[in-house]
């Protein structure tokens, strides 16, 4: 199955599968062997990042209409997805840019916005993003960082912003400050600090932090003492800033969803060269039927991580008063049915996935460094499913109405359109629920009739009528729990990941009710379908061959490469 016939934009990723792709050879930039040093030294993967900006990655860091790349956050997951194919550290290290920019591109004036756009496109320039500070974890409103108004109509920052991403290599970093002494939901505001006009001795980078993945990414921090800066930083208005960042992780969130596509894609590829090439009693590996069951189901566990990715960049755009939930359930849930199956596929590849220098340069063991910090990143899986959980009486009630945004959704299922992302149309709390779940049993219902004509398979509309009653299982113990509270108990959570699984198996089933007609997109999405409800219902199994029929279709040119990559070598 090719990643751009799901319906997620080619041009951009084509052009950085093409160039990865040929600078794997000798000791290329995305060299294996050179990863695994650069790793080891955990040393920046400059060149890497170079071949990136001469693609024009930067472009997908920018909304269209301010002349970045035409595909939205669809084309900027694609992107950084298969960039994290080959590294999640070049990934990270990269991508942080659109982190460090996206309180601008919510909040900032036209001026601001045209401003930065420049910068990024015409200068390559690397921006960061500073929240978080030494002993406060993820409490925002905890922060000491000031930002106190001068004389001259400017502000003087004083304070530390730690563990930041780029802090030390990026020239510009949005900070969020303490304007008021109060503090409060009230009391920040954000500006956009360009460290090439702070004065010598107002601020210091503060050094590197050795970290157990991405190794060669830049994770370290930065000092101001006295730091003033002009009016003009100013992003947004003074006491919004936390409402500006809140809104900015929902698009973020979102974004992190592409590592996890890369690093497990990575990882199925690995193992299956493994598997292919393992000589065992007489065969192979991949011919042994417990292996080509868990790489199957691999695949199909990746199938439904890339349906529930796509829906949710695409419903940035389509369905955007809604992303504070969806952007929830997407991060905590993707990264955690990534990393599950990276740790079943290295139950099938044994000692070598713990090896640096005996199996593909070990990238394995690298990867998988490399992919658990994502689960950390713009909120923890706990933080996430803690914004999830204070929606729930919402979600449970408009669960068992069936009440969704049907326009939003037939919108955001349809691939062949994109419209622009308000990014004024974010809001902090949905107050339309989640339509992608609470459409799932209408959706159901319309694949029961394609079903009945053939349309599509026949297990397609059994699999879609079961998830809909779990939407029905999950809306019934979310109202049981009644409303949130500061001392959450702990079958909230264990709600919160059955609600991230509906999400993903509606996404599926929503995809496919919009193009049933590509045989093999159908079977992908059947699968998908299958794999949420195994981890839906524990003991539940998909019958035999839902999951080795997914393996034999995944040997066709890929189109976001150019034609020139074929899925074995991409996934399977």
């Amino acid at each position: 199955m090719t990643v751009a016939g799901l319906g997620w934009p080619s041009g951009l990723p084509a052009t950085l599968a093409a160039a990865i792709r040929s600078s794997r050879a000798a000791d290329g930039p995305f060299a294996p062997a050179r990863s695994a040093r650069l790793d080891a030294r955990e040393e920046f993967p400059a060149k890497a990042c170079a071949l990136l900006d001469d693609c024009g990655i930067a472009r997908a860091y920018v909304p269209a209409e301010l002349g970045g790349a035409p595909g939205g956050l669809p084309e900027l997951l694609a992107s950084l997805r298969t960039v994290a194919r080959d590294d999640v550290t070049v990934a990270v290290a990269h991508g942080k840019t659109f982190l460090g920019a996206v309180s601008t591109w919510v909040a900032g004036s036209e001026e601001q916005r045209h401003a930065l756009a420049r910068r990024i496109l015409d200068e390559d320039a690397v921006v960061s993003w500073g929240l978080t500070e030494p002993g406060r974890g993820s409490d925002l409103l905890a922060g000491r960082l000031t930002a106190a108004a001068t004389e001259a109509g400017g502000w003087r920052v004083d304070g530390t912003k730690w563990p930041v991403n780029n802090a030390t290599r990026g020239e510009l970093i949005t900070v969020l400050a303490r304007t008021s002494p109060q503090g409060g939901a009230r009391g920040f505001s954000l500006f956009l600090v360009d460290k090439n006009r702070l004065a010598e001795g107002s601020w210091q980078a503060l050094p590197k932090e050795p970290t157990h993945g991405i190794r060669g990414a830049d994770i370290s921090g930065i000092r101001f003492d006295g730091a003033e800066v002009p009016a003009e930083t100013l992003t947004g208005r003074v006491g919004e800033g936390l409402e500006i960042v809140l809104k900015g992780l929902q698009l973020t969130r979102t974004v992190c969803c592409s590592l996890s596509l890369g690093a497990g894609e990575h990882a199925l590829r690995l193992v299956h060269e493994f598997a292919e090439r393992r000589a065992l009693y007489g065969t192979t590996l991949l011919q042994l039927p417990l292996a080509r069951r868990v790489l199957g189901r691999a695949a199909a566990t990746m199938a439904l991580a890339d349906a529930a990715s796509l829906m949710a960049a695409r419903s940035a755009h389509c369905l955007t008063g809604e992303m504070s939930v969806v952007s929830a359930v997407a991060k905590a849930g993707v990264p955690a049915i990534v990393q599950q199956t990276i740790d079943e596929l290295a139950e099938l590849l044994g000692a070598r996935g713990f090896l640096t220098n005996h199996h593909a340069d070990g990238m394995f063991q690298k990867l998988e460094r490399d992919h658990r910090v994502v689960a950390i990143f713009d909120g923890s899986t706990a933080v996430n499913r803690s914004a999830l959980i204070a929606q729930f009486p919402l979600l449970g009630r408009l669960a068992h109405s069936g009440a969704h945004d049907a326009a939003g959704l037939a919108a955001a299922a349809d691939v062949s359109a994109l419209p622009a992302l308000d990014h004024g149309a974010l809001r902090l709390m949905s107050r339309t629920g989640c339509s992608v779940v609470q459409g799932l049993p209408a959706a159901a219902g319309r694949l029961g009739e394609l079903a009945a004509a053939g349309a599509v398979p026949p297990r397609a509309h059994e699999v879609a009528a079961a998830l809909a009653q779990e939407v029905t299982a999950v809306a019934d113990a979310v109202t049981a729990l009644g409303p949130a509270t500061r001392d959450t108990p702990p079958e909230a959570f264990a709600l919160a990941r059955r609600y991230e699984l509906c999400f993903a198996g509606a996404s599926a089933a929503h995809l496919l009710l919009a193009d049933p007609a590509d045989e093999e997109r159908a079977l992908r999405l059947t699968a998908a379908l299958e794999r949420s409800l195994e981890l839906l219902r524990p003991g539940h199994e998909a019958p035999r061959d839902a999951y080795e029929t997914l393996l034999t279709t995944l040997a066709e040119p890929d189109a976001s490469a150019g034609g020139a990559v074929s899925a074995k070598e991409l996934i399977a």
